[in-house]
């Protein structure tokens, strides 16, 4: 049973009348697309061809629009909001999520947005994609259609929170803004609340839930399985998997397009210290950071920690996985800037790469000071070692990747 849609207010009728309006007219995009930045800015051309409030409206679709090139596919026909765009999930990674609901006929997606999720779930299911904002459900629809070739993506405009989810199969993405500017961090402030999502786990039949990475989801899902996503090195999304849909282990770290994945218990496994840096230093990727898997990586592939309170791995080959970027040990000084630039006065690279994770440095400040020649690219990277403060001088390597079917 889904709820009861509810009555939108006037307000939200007449963001929808010109949603629809928009649509009906594209030839304001295509004005839009012919029309220099200068004539963008004054807007006079494009007024005296549409009114005021559709032309308003239309530059502010063809601006997120723009926005969302870099993350979604067909970006300049979907209908989308700069903060729907922000907020949206990367399309790599919903089409990732959306493979682990492959076999479910029907999926609801709550708290829907824009619908990306909801456009990636249909090519497996039937999608229910419900939000509070009437104008984001006809948007989800649209989306769909663009994105979509399989499944059917039905919008509803309601409360999730008045619904009782059991025997549902769902997906959620509530809201990290909450009406503020900037994004925040602490899941008991998101909307609908950490509460909500603890019940929601506890009582759909499967589903997931999506927040932020840099989240504090530590010991607040009991049961569930938490996947830090990584897309082209950075870490792009948490995702909450409960019920039927949840892996046995408690955390996973996974690297997209890849597809390579490390699941695992963060205390199943403890890496040795090196006592000094060997050929390679070792830079792990985010989502195996955030995913506390450090020690399991390590076990893995027979590598060392270079000290307890650091990242920072070291081996005396290049392991076979994508989850470390690879550096070859150059030198190993101490922490006086002087040794530095005197060591780089015979060895001087026409760039540098300036790396750190839990030594405060100014990046550009570093940089400025260094001299510049005609070597190749070094990385310095600032670390401690068994307690020390170093600076380690490197080449970034080309990794080894596994098969991800490993």
């Amino acid at each position: 049973m889904l709820p009861p849609s509810i009555t939108p207010d006037a307000a939200a009728l007449q963001e929808l009348r010109l949603l629809k309006r928009l649509r009906a007219t594209p030839e304001i995009f295509t004005a839009i697309a012919g029309s220099t930045a200068a004539e963008l800015r004054s807007q006079k051309q494009l007024r005296s061809h549409f009114d005021e409030e559709l032309v308003r409206a239309a530059l502010a679709v063809h601006d997120a629009r723009l926005k969302a090139a870099a993350k979604l596919p067909a970006a300049n026909q979907l209908w989308v909001t700069r903060t729907g765009v922000e907020q949206a999930t990367a399309w790599a990674v919903a089409v990732h999520k959306a493979r682990r609901f492959i076999g479910r006929t029907s999926v609801t997606d709550l708290c829907c947005g824009i619908g990306i999720d909801a456009a990636a779930l249909a090519a497996h299911s039937n999608v229910n994609a419900i939000d509070l904002s009437v104008a984001m459900v006809q948007r989800a629809e649209w989306n769909a259609d663009v994105l979509s070739t399989a499944g059917h993506v039905t919008g509803i405009t309601a409360d999730v929170t008045t619904q009782n989810w059991a025997g549902h199969c769902v997906h959620a993405d509530p809201d990290r803004r909450g009406g503020r500017e900037r994004p925040v961090k602490r899941l008991e402030q998101y909307q609908p609340s950490l509460e909500w999502m603890q019940v929601l786990t506890r009582t759909a039949m499967a589903g997931a839930i999506k927040i932020s990475p840099a989240a504090n989801f530590q010991q607040k899902f009991p049961g569930c399985e938490i996947e830090l996503v990584s897309l082209d090195g950075e870490c792009r999304e948490a995702t909450v998997w409960f019920g039927e849909l949840a892996g046995t282990e408690p955390f996973r770290a996974t690297l997209l397009p890849d597809g390579e994945t490390l699941a695992a218990s963060p205390l199943s496994a403890w890496a040795p210290q090196a006592v000094a840096v060997s050929d390679f230093l070792l830079d792990p990727d985010p989502s195996i950071v955030r995913a506390g898997l450090i020690d399991m990586l390590a076990e893995r592939h027979s590598l060392q920690r270079l000290d307890p309170e650091e990242e920072y791995l070291t081996a005396t080959d290049v392991p076979l996985t994508g989850f470390v970027s690879a550096f070859s040990v150059q030198a190993v000084l101490g922490s006086n800037p002087r040794e530095l630039r005197s060591y780089l006065r015979d060895h001087a690279a026409r760039e540098y790469e300036i790396l750190c994770r839990r030594i405060p440095t100014e990046a550009d400040a570093v940089r400025k000071q260094l001299p510049v020649g005609d070597g190749r690219p070094l990385a310095i990277i600032f670390c401690r070692i068994s307690g020390r403060a170093r600076t380690v001088v490197a080449t970034r390597q080309a990794g080894k990747i596994a098969d991800p079917r490993t």
